[in-house]
């Protein structure tokens, strides 16, 4: 076959759709114009498709320029049955796992299965696109793989079926098909016209047997991209064995000449032209040479020219954060455009794209990214995954505000006022609750706000989503598209914007294509369906209508044969990045995916390795990495390790030189971005602050809890009562430490005012309670467990310290003689004892105060009794004091009794006088975490004091604020 054809090569460097068209036009020259238009050009891509045209004149005759990837479509074969869809295809094989799922539910879990039957899906179309029937997987020797095969067979079961006469094919088993059939029909009815194809190395199997069909034409010709006329001849006989060479770059040319009856001595060179580094271009061949050897290295790198020559338009940026890396490669494209240069990003990491697409806006810069961004990124994405994410479950206060707050929401009418409702809504929410907004308490809260038409809207919009159950795809997907719009639109007609531009186009067809085919979507779930929709959009992507910079772009590897540019920055080289790694592969491991004829994991990386000697073949190429990821120390990827051991290995090539000498241009471009992220002068840190406002500003009023706040942190005492600051209360409730201080205090106080002091009215009064304050059944149940474990020793100290209940959760105050302060409290009980005098009780729901903690810091109930003996609770009058006391129900419940002697009360009442007059005195500051109970201990203020510039090892600095006269 090798004598009948011609097999071309375009080395790496060279602008492949310029060389194509380049040798095209020589091999017809002298013919007629309309020669040309008889040729057929395949490629493999629709960006090389464009590029292609675009070498042709305004008025030249073009080919006929087709994709490989379209061969069912451009070429029609009768008795061909039609392609069945691809969501189709997994929508039929989600019911068939759920099915297995629920017989032998140990197999997978239900959240992974729509990701098991995209990832079967593929393999089936693998399997139909290399010709490997299910029997023959079947046949495998897997002995030592039982318990993995027998679960693999399970799900492999269901494959079968897909397999038959009458099953419909998919896009990749229709290619083949037609690839198949091609010799014959060509056979029969040869192309009138010279048929090449061109960038693509046969990599699937439909492929590469329509390029053995191509092979065999009279006129037809294949142009392989990168391939390496470095390479010596003996070498290509290493590449024979898939499992060590596979993940060489020109492994696949090799397979491909292998299926054609070729040697690589057969590869002629396309045209005459000359890559722009030859030198480099050699000194990588031998980096990437399959298993190489230092022996070989060292041979043959003696015969490299001088590399300070080969690399003089290489740089190396190894920088140390993914963020340095950005920045550094963002300066770089900014200086080329402001050249006359063309400079192409080339990376497979997305984020190291988005994060250099961030760094570009500062000047304005959009570069033309190929892959666009996420579907489920965009805005429609982002509300339809947030609505799926509803269904089957009681709405919560967060929830509901990241909907309102959405930019697609109520889009169709005056925005403004629903910004505004949003913003109160969220502080009531915050305030007051409830943590799960029922449609109810919408209507009344529009109602009361004078927006009852915006009320009634919200409550239309949520109501039935609890109830939401298992039920056909069709209906979710039904109420779906009716929530969103009506959400989109507000309280009129129609969508508002969710559909519009191109993102609300894109998300309209993903949404389209899931309603045309949902009958073979079964039932699903609420929670299957949100996991189907959102891997059905996770693969779309979106390209922004707008005008990118002409010649500043970004792309993936795979384009690298592509480029077209001056100036090529590789971007993200550390394993894992480029080359990423293979997906995980839940059926077959790669012995028996090779015994069975399937492609091989390392595929994936030997096409990213061919992608990378194409790329680092420009005329200025930029090497760049981050020393380390978020996480950890990163690993440098394997082809630029193997390039810097070997250059590091040729001294007598100037191999150490010349890579110091790209290092040194890389350390230029990060100590530029340095200095632009540095700023133009160092900001001070702040002092530990002790703020001294005027007397007048001060407080004169206080609760005996803030006491402890004012020994322990007079800078929140500061924040709270003169600067009025308080703390925002979190957007979603949660049965968290403080709500079950606030529900236990309210059992005791229930249980207090009944009659029955028995287990039954304890606990009755913790159901009422907890049904009324907890809205979340796990919580109430667990709480009430809590309640019932210390109930026997609860009841046991009632019984040993009865008393009557004469105030519970009543206000009380009284001034500080002398001082013109007054101090309040809200006891939780106190009780008069038959002989008269009270005992007062707070109740914990941790552990009490110790001895010391009351002496120094927490006086609360000290100075509760202290009001007390002085008349501070009002019908109450001044009263004898007999006990107060701790109690502490917790895990182990005890009692700590508190000092309540008069030598004591007067010594506490004495002590809080010297510290509201110290604190009165202007010349006092209110210092920041003066004697935190413990350091780790966080405030709500410690942002506002900018805790963290300061240390508690520094002093705090007085800071006079205010003046007399203004407060």
């Amino acid at each position: 076959m090798a004598e009948r054809t011609t097999i071309f090569g375009i080395p790496p460097g060279l602008d492949f759709a310029k060389a194509l068209v380049a040798g095209l036009r020589m091999r017809l020259h002298g013919q007629p114009p309309e020669a040309i238009a008889r040729a057929t050009l395949w490629v493999n891509s629709s960006g090389m498709r464009e590029r292609v045209k675009a070498q042709f004149g305004a008025h030249e005759l073009l080919p006929r320029i087709r994709l490989v990837t379209e061969l069912a479509e451009a070429l029609p074969l009768p008795g061909l049955p039609p392609p069945e869809p691809g969501l189709r295809r997994r929508l039929q094989l989600t019911q068939l796992i759920a099915r297995l799922l629920d017989a032998e539910p140990d197999l997978a879990p239900r959240s992974a299965l729509y990701d098991l039957a995209d990832s079967l899906a593929g393999l089936i179309d693998e399997m139909a696109g290399e010709g490997v029937t299910p029997e023959a997987v079947a046949a495998l020797d897997v002995s030592d793989h039982s318990l993995h095969w027998a679960r693999t067979q399970r799900f492999l079961g269901i494959v079968a079926p897909f397999f038959g006469p009458d099953a419909s094919p998919q896009a990749e088993t229709r290619r083949r098909m037609v690839a198949a059939r091609l010799g014959d029909l060509w056979a029969a009815h040869p192309p009138q016209g010279p048929v090449i194809v061109a960038g693509s190395t046969g990599s699937r199997g439909a492929t590469a047997l329509m390029m053995q069909a191509v092979a065999a034409l009279p006129q037809g010709a294949l142009v392989l991209p990168g391939h390496d006329f470095d390479m010596p001849l003996p070498l290509w006989d290493r590449l024979d064995n898939a499992l060590t060479a596979e993940d060489h770059p020109q492994y696949r040319t090799r397979h491909l000449l292998d299926l054609l009856g070729a040697q690589p001595g057969d590869i002629a060179r396309w045209t005459g032209d000359i890559p722009p580094a030859p030198g480099r271009n050699r000194l990588v061949s031998l980096a990437l040479r399959p298993a190489p050897v230092t022996d070989q290295w060292l041979a043959e790198g003696a015969h490299l020219p001088d590399l300070r020559e080969a690399t003089a338009a290489m740089t190396l940026i190894e920088a140390p954060s993914p963020r340095a890396e950005a920045l550094a490669i963002a300066l770089i494209l900014r200086s080329a455009a402001e050249g006359t240069q063309t400079a192409a990003l080339v990376t497979p990491d997305r984020d190291l794209a988005r994060q250099v697409t961030v760094a570009l806006d500062r000047w304005g810069i959009v570069p033309d990214d190929s892959a666009g961004r996420p579907l489920a990124l965009s805005p429609p994405g982002r509300l339809l995954r947030q609505i799926t994410g509803l269904f089957g479950q009681r709405i919560t206060g967060d929830r509901l505000l990241a909907l309102l707050k959405h930019p697609l929401v109520h889009t169709g009418a005056e925005r403004g006022e629903h910004l505004r409702l949003t913003r109160d809504l969220e502080l009531h929410l915050r305030r007051k609750g409830p943590a799960f907004p029922e449609p109810d308490f919408l209507r009344g809260w529009g109602a009361a706000q004078d927006a009852p038409g915006w009320g009634d809207w919200l409550a239309s919009c949520i109501a039935g989503l609890d109830s939401v159950g298992t039920r056909p795809l069709a209906d979710h997907l039904a109420h779906h598209r009716a929530l969103a719009e009506r959400l989109a639109a507000g309280p009129v007609p129609g969508s508002g914007e969710l559909w519009l531009e191109n993102p609300g186009e894109v998300a309209a067809a993903a949404f389209a294509a899931l309603e045309a085919e949902a009958e073979h979507g079964g039932d699903l779930a609420p929670h299957d369906y949100s996991a189907l929709f959102d891997a059905v959009i996770a693969g779309q992507e979106v390209r922004d209508i707008i005008t990118p910079h002409p010649r500043i772009r970004i792309q993936g590897s795979r384009e690298a044969r592509e480029l077209a540019a001056d100036l090529v920055i590789m971007g993200g080289l550390n394993d894992g990045s480029w080359p990423q790694l293979p997906p995980p592969d839940p059926w077959l491991n790669r012995q028996m995916r090779m015994r069975a004829g399937l492609l091989l994991p390392e595929r994936r990386i030997g096409l990213s390795a061919h992608d990378f000697q194409q790329a680092i073949a420009a005329p200025e190429v930029i090497l760049t990495r981050a020393a380390r990821s978020d996480e950890a120390e990163s690993v440098p990827s394997r082809w630029l390790n193997r390039l810097v051991n070997l250059m590091q290995g040729l001294p007598d090539r100037h191999g150490p030189q010349a890579l110091a000498a790209m290092r040194g241009r890389g350390r230029d471009w990060l100590a530029m971005a340095r200095a632009l992220e540095r700023p133009a002068q160092d900001t001070p840190r702040a002092q530990r602050p002790a703020p001294a406002p005027p007397a007048k500003a001060r407080p004169l009023e206080l609760p005996v809890t803030g006491i402890e706040t004012l020994i322990r942190d007079p800078y929140a005492t500061y924040a709270r009562e003169i600067l009025r600051l308080r703390p925002l209360d979190p957007l979603r409730a949660e049965p968290d430490v403080r709500l079950r201080g606030s529900v236990l205090h309210k059992v005791m106080e229930v249980f207090a005012r009944n009659a029955d002091r028995s287990m039954h009215g304890l606990l009755a009064a913790a159901d009422a309670v907890l049904e009324t304050e907890v809205p979340w059944p796990a919580a109430r149940i667990l709480w009430r467990q809590r309640i019932a474990r210390v109930a026997d020793w609860f009841l046991a100290f009632e019984a040993d310290h009865a008393g009557n209940p004469v105030l519970l959760e009543s206000p009380g105050g009284i001034e500080v003689a002398g001082t013109g302060f007054r101090l309040t409290a809200r006891p939780d009980r106190i009780d008069m004892l038959a002989d008269g005098r009270l005992h007062l009780y707070d109740y914990k729901t941790g552990n009490p105060p110790s001895q010391k903690q009351q002496q120094y810091f927490n006086q609360q109930l000290t100075l509760q009794a202290a009001m007390a003996r002085l008349g501070g609770f009002g019908a109450l009058g001044p009263s004898e004091v007999a006990a107060a006391t701790y109690v502490g129900l917790g895990s182990s419940p005890k009692a700590e009794p508190v000092d309540v002697d008069d030598e004591t009360l007067d010594k506490a009442w004495a002590g809080l006088a010297k510290l509201i007059a110290t604190y009165l005195d202007p010349a006092t500051g209110y210092a920041a975490r003066r004697a935190m109970h413990k350091h780790a201990f966080g405030s709500d203020y410690d942002q506002l004091s900018r805790f963290g510039e300061w240390t508690m090892a520094d002093s705090a600095v007085k800071m006079p604020v205010g003046k007399e006269d203004e407060a």
